[in-house]
């Protein structure tokens, strides 16, 4: 009988091997979920910190999928590039053309020859989601929405997303229109971060415009197609799309406690599940996320400088240091050290690199924040040394 016994286990092992050597599981079907069994609902999700691009969380976020509506965080970035270059401004005028008051799906009803400023096409576009407004915008920086098309996957290329191909710049169905959760998380906090002015216009619930036709002035009601705007706590934004095709996207933005976050999920059901499915990504982000802000680094002092007008050059961090963990972390336990350039020589220009503050949590490095020039100083010529030969005689 014990004999028998051995026999059954000895073939029972034997078998497992057989089918782990010959029939090894899909690394898909072993996607291991996080830490504390967290799931999301969404056939497509990501949650980012917004500060590091420090990615929390992530489903299928490489697949190519059509993003209906929030195709136009695209083209808000490509606006707010625009204004801040200074080829645009907030006030000015806006022609709509025939193409663009021609277009379907979701609109602010545009007509043709009307006029808005660019700070309201803004907002039809970020609050109402206007595919009109989209086009007109297009048009206006562009010549064309094609031209405007070309710029679109020129900064998705320069911003990494991989798995992205536009060919409109609102959102409609079209063949070859794709992007994944994770490019929509790049391109969204490409928007947050470089243009933060973007949430006095993303967290807009209700407000009105005004429509000056032949036929005379109408308002018409702009309402936020983002309704976890008002159902999640620190919500700030950003943008959602449906279509036939797409089903129910939305890259969703929000900050609690000095983290800013940004999920995105794709494929959804309808409304009601892509709101439930972000406010879940969200809460998750939030639960595991830690961030470390040095909001009070070392003083810095003038750094010695030779050759130059002056003896020393003013110095500057370029940015507060920000540090995302998912682990428990003691801020006493960080170090930090100034390392700055030696044998500095002018001329020097503001701006410039001088060195960087690292950071260490026991005895590992974080990360470091560069020290820069807040001043430019050049280089000393013969009449500069004579003054100050005369100082010391």
């Amino acid at each position: 009988m014990l004999a028998h016994t051995r026999f059954f286990r000895c073939l029972s092992l034997s078998l497992c091997l057989f089918l782990l050597l010959f029939f090894p599981l899909s690394a898909s079907v072993l996607a291991a979920p996080a830490a504390n069994g967290f799931t999301s609902d969404a056939p497509s999700a990501i949650v980012m910190e917004a500060s590091t691009g420090t990615i929390l969380y992530e489903k299928e976020a490489d697949q190519k999928r059509p993003p209906a509506s929030v195709t136009k965080i695209m083209t808000l970035l490509l606006i707010f590039d625009a204004i801040s270059s200074g080829q645009i401004s907030l006030q000015d005028t806006v022609t709509v053309s025939e193409h663009a008051a021609s277009m379907g799906g979701s609109q602010v009803f545009l007509e043709v020859g009307e006029t808005q400023t660019v700070d309201t096409m803004i907002k039809c576009i970020a609050v109402a989601s206007g595919n009109d407004a989209c086009v007109a915008m297009a048009e206006h920086i562009s010549g064309s929405e094609e031209a405007f098309v070309q710029k679109m996957n020129a900064r998705a290329a320069a911003l990494g997303m991989k798995n992205t191909h536009f060919v409109n710049c609102c959102g409609l169905d079209a063949d070859e229109h794709y992007t994944s959760s994770r490019d929509i998380a790049l391109m969204s906090r490409a928007l947050t971060t470089s243009y933060p002015q973007i949430f006095t216009y993303t967290t807009i619930w209700m407000e009105n415009i005004t429509h000056v036709t032949r036929r005379g002035s109408s308002e018409f009601g702009l309402t936020n197609t983002n309704k976890l705007i008002r159902q999640y706590e620190g919500a700030t934004g950003l943008k959602t799309g449906s279509t036939s095709k797409a089903g129910f996207c939305l890259s969703a933005t929000a900050t609690r406690n000095g983290v800013s976050l940004i999920s995105v999920v794709m494929g959804c059901n309808n409304a009601k599940e892509r709101v439930s499915a972000s406010a879940a990504l969200l809460d998750y982000g939030f639960s595991v996320c830690q961030v470390f802000t040095d909001s009070r680094p070392p003083a810095l002092k003038a750094v010695p400088l030779s050759g130059g007008k002056k003896e020393r050059v003013a110095c500057r961090y370029e940015k507060d240091f920000s540090y995302v963990t998912t682990q428990t972390i003691d801020p006493h336990k960080i170090k930090k050290k100034i390392m700055l350039k030696k044998n500095l020589q002018a001329p020097v220009k503001k701006g410039q690199s001088l060195g960087t503050l690292n950071y260490y949590y026991e005895g590992k490095p974080l990360g470091k924040v560069s020290v820069l020039a807040s001043e430019t100083v050049k280089k000393a010529t013969y009449g500069d040394y004579f003054q100050l030969l005369l100082r010391y005689l």
